[in-house]
């Protein structure tokens, strides 16, 4: 293995996983913390370098999933009440426990769902969580990742179609 001078990396490629998380955020200050948190993961994993020539692909991989990651913490954020007079009227329904068990199984079935989504290609992944996640159309996804729209829509296609094959094997008929 060899010793890899994070500077020069950097100085490389750093305008480039800007400009990639910037595809993906749309914001400027949040693609450069995304790029920052690219370079500290690389860092944290720079043992697992084999192929030197390929770490360009692979700082932008990362600096992809981090955008992705960091989209779906802002989602989280604002999906949670704030105000906790809110919280106490989301949570003194009457129904509350058919409602939290319901609620509960929701999640559990996201999650699963999200479970299996790794086991998806990358391209597939990005799509169906942009899609769904996100709520994104189409077209503003084909503007995040920088593709064809018609593009968006085969992987979209094909994406549910191998998550439908993965559940389909993991919960047979």
């Amino acid at each position: 293995m060899a010793i890899l001078d994070f500077d020069e990396l950097y100085r490389i490629h750093g305008k480039k996983l800007c400009q990639i998380a910037f595809s993906i955020t749309k914001d400027r200050h949040l693609a450069e913390d995304v790029v920052q948190e690219t370079f500290i993961k690389a860092y944290k994993k720079a043992d697992t370098i084999v192929d030197t020539h390929k770490i360009g692909s692979w700082l932008a991989a990362i600096a992809a999933r981090t955008a992705i990651d960091y989209l779906r913490a802002e989602k989280r954020r604002k999906w949670l009440p704030s105000d906790q007079s809110i919280m106490e009227q989301i949570f003194s329904d009457h129904d509350t426990e058919q409602s939290l068990e319901k609620e509960v199984e929701i999640i559990l079935f996201k999650e699963e769902i999200q479970h299996m989504l790794y086991l998806l290609t990358n391209e597939y992944q990005q799509v169906l969580v942009l899609r769904f996640q996100y709520g994104l159309k189409e077209d503003e996804i084909a503007c995040k990742l920088n593709l064809k729209s018609g593009t968006v829509k085969t992987r979209l296609h094909r994406a549910r179609k191998q998550l439908k094959k993965v559940m389909s094997e993991k919960y047979p008929a």
